[in-house]
């Protein structure tokens, strides 16, 4: 689909300029020097020929036919040309101009033109407002970078073109190579979507690299990312999550998710590895594009130091690594090669004085170990040390080994050298343990990702009919808040759960109904313009008796009446009190971007104050609900602890799949709280207590 942006046949370059410093000039000097054999055509109607190339007055006096228009004119003329290179039959165009959305609507409306005009001619489009894009591999360098990238197993595509520089910058000093160099820009027209589809069957790219500002469509980038992170690893940052500016939400699950939560959620359930820096992205990246996937999590560590390999211990620990148990055979031929202070064991200390004949000898033993995945490399500069020399031969043997092997030498000055041949020789180096175990770490996660069946969504019997009435009820009455007599209605058409209760309009028909199902009862004010009645002492508990009932019915309705005159009173809903075992939370937060975000967590302080919660995006599996309740640090309560009972997981589990269930099928369910939902012993299901739901 992007043959004619990456291997253009020929190139136009509509604004190239005789003057340097000029993006006209600097671009067309890029092309050139990029090492480009195709035809240049410089498009500029007042010159002949620029460095070197006859200059045409229009895309249409090209003599030849051009696959892909590098655009650098003014804004304002940007449209027309792109529909001349259309009629011109160019197949693909990389807008730099800037000055379309991000200086109002009418840059906005422009750029809705610029896809219209791609969709009608059949084009592909990069941009506007864009650095550009390099291929490595073509090798075509049409951006205004101040270098080409390196060629290397990474595709980067970036909404920042400054990042883009940046990036660009620090793999030159790293060593690190690219295939595809891509800055999105304003995205007019393709978007990380495209780029992800094409890139998946890219044989020169090993491992996408993104820095994300937004998505275009989230629902379909996380279908997309699921099935492109089974074929490659995606690494990405994402800039811009905090909650700053969001809209106010009235739900417990609206507060607590925004967002970075969303965010979260999309990441993991589809697979992308998220880093929180540059740093990260660089380190993450370059590992998958220069190492093979360890087969488990069993890691050795080779030192020249005692100090590095605890620091090394310590950080694989932490990641949930394992240090590899060697096998009899290894330690038996390393205590035959090494002085007899060295250390055997993992991490296998090779001392101080060791030069690079030892390390060839400890490296090459451990990596016909089966017990170990991968070896981490660390060396030290010491006066002994060979640093050099111990860079190659780690690269030699790093490149006919099936295993991954990372290196970290320690220091700066002394150390540069040989991180520079490690580099060159495909062995990614790291400046501190911890970085380079958490590069270790990310392929071991992602090798269990690859691993993972494509999820199943469940499906229940709801009773679509009755919801559909609730729903269409409340919207022509103008309501979009849903108290809690019409929520029960919503989980009895679910098949949840719930305790004996009914609305009761008199301090008498309160009284009658709570003999008939037994004390103690709870009362709660039933109101449509009421949601948190608690905030009016709008509910009594622990209610014994029928005269207790009926006090209680004519005090919380006087309160009512009093505090919130204008609200309309249907009376008080009388419920069968449920005591004892555990109470969790279960909400929905229709998040802009992604769709509805489930919410899990313990009732009461857990989520008040500990914010001790987990998020998922609808639908989801029934794996992912089971990781999801896993994943709240307080489950332990939930699967017994210190004697105390197990809870019915299960009946958990689908409850947390019913709501997932309910607000895919259901897209006007904007907020929703399930608070409490009390779960007892294992095999004694689950009763959700209050609920709440918010409609469009």
């Amino acid at each position: 689909m992007l043959k004619a942006l990456f291997r253009p046949n020929a190139i136009a370059l509509v604004g190239a300029s005789t003057q340097p410093g000029k993006l006209g000039y600097e671009i067309l000097n890029n092309l050139i020097q990029s090492g480009y054999t195709g035809p240049i055509y410089p498009i500029n109607p007042k010159a002949t020929t620029i460095l070197g190339l006859q200059c045409f007055p229009s895309i249409q006096a090209v003599p030849g036919h051009v696959d892909l228009a590098v655009i650098a004119i003014p804004a304002a003329c940007v449209l027309e040309t792109l529909k001349a290179c259309g009629e011109a039959g160019v197949k693909a165009g990389i807008v730099i101009s800037a000055g379309f959305r991000e200086t109002g609507h009418e840059g906005l409306m422009a750029e809705m033109e610029m896809a219209r005009l791609a969709e009608a001619y059949g084009m592909v489009i990069v941009g506007p407002n864009c650095l550009g894009v390099m291929d490595t591999f073509t090798p075509m360098n049409a951006s205004f970078a101040a270098d080409m990238a390196l060629p290397g197993g990474i595709a980067f595509m970036s909404q920042s073109g400054a990042v883009c520089t940046a990036v660009l910058d620090m793999s030159l000093a790293m060593g690190l190579g690219f295939s595809k160099f891509v800055s999105l820009g304003n995205k007019a027209h393709l978007n990380e979507l495209h780029f992800l589809e094409a890139w998946k069957e890219d044989a020169e790219s090993k491992v996408v690299m993104a820095y994300l500002e937004g998505i275009s469509d989230g629902r379909r980038f996380v279908d997309a990312a699921r099935v492109f992170t089974k074929h490659k690893p995606l690494v990405a940052i994402k800039a811009g999550v905090t909650n700053a500016g969001s809209k106010a939400v009235s739900s417990h699950t609206g507060t607590l998710a925004g967002s970075e939560k969303a965010y979260h959620a999309a990441f993991m359930q589809s697979g992308v590895i998220r880093v929180g820096s540059i740093e990260e992205l660089l380190d993450i990246s370059r590992i998958f594009a220069m190492q093979p996937l360890p087969r488990t999590d069993d890691m050795a560590i080779l030192t020249n130091a005692g100090g590095p390999g605890i620091l090394a211990t310590d950080a694989m620990e932490r990641a949930g690594l394992r240090l590899a148990s060697l096998s009899k055979d290894t330690m038996d031929a390393l205590a035959a090669q090494l002085p007899a202070a060295a250390s055997v064991l993992n991490p296998v200390d090779i001392l101080g004085d060791a030069r690079a004949d030892r390390y060839r000898q400890a490296l090459s033993v451990l990596l016909k170990d089966e017990n170990v995945a991968a070896v981490l490399v660390l060396l030290t500069p010491q006066i002994m040390t060979e640093i050099e020399e111990t860079a190659r031969l780690v690269a030699e043997l790093g490149k006919v080994s099936d295993k991954a092997v990372v290196a970290c030498f320690m220091g700066e000055k002394r150390v540069q050298p040989g991180r520079d041949l490690l580099s060159s020789g495909g062995i990614p180096n790291y400046p501190s343990p911890d970085r380079a175990v958490r590069g270790l770490k990310a392929m071991c996660m992602y090798r269990d990702w690859q691993t993972r069946p494509l999820p199943i969504f469940p499906s229940f019997d709801l009773d679509r009919g009755r919801l559909r009435d609730l729903f269409d009820t409340a919207k022509r009455e103008n309501r979009l808040e849903m108290g809690e007599t019409e929520a029960r209605a919503v989980l009895e058409a679910c098949n949840v759960r719930a305790p004996a209760s009914m609305l009761c309009a008199s301090p008498d028909e309160a009284a009658d109904f709570a003999d008939s199902i037994g004390y103690p009862v709870v009362l709660k004010i039933a109101s449509p313009d009421i949601l948190h009645k608690t905030d009016i002492g709008g509910v009594r508990m622990n209610l014994l008796s029928a005269s207790a009932v009926r006090d209680a019915f004519e005090l919380i309705t006087l309160r009512a009446s009093r505090t919130l005159p204008e609200a309309e009173i249907w009376g008080c809903l009388v419920q069968k009190q449920i005591m004892g075992d555990v109470e969790v939370i279960v909400g929905m937060h229709r998040d802009p971007q992604f769709g509805p975000l489930v919410m899990f967590g313990l009732g009461g302080i857990y989520v008040e104050t500990l914010k001790d919660i987990s998020f998922r995006l609808a639908p989801f599996s029934q794996e992912e609900a089971k990781e999801m309740i896993a994943e709240v640090r307080s489950s332990g309560i939930l699967y017994g602890v210190r004697g105390r009972k197990r809870k019915d997981i299960e009946a958990l589990v689908e409850v947390l799949l019913k709501v997932s269930h309910l607000v895919t099928e259901f897209p006007e369910i904007v907020e929703m709280d399930i608070n409490p939902l009390m779960v007892f012993d294992e095999g004694r299901g689950v009763m959700a207590l209050d609920m709440r739901l918010v409609i469009s």
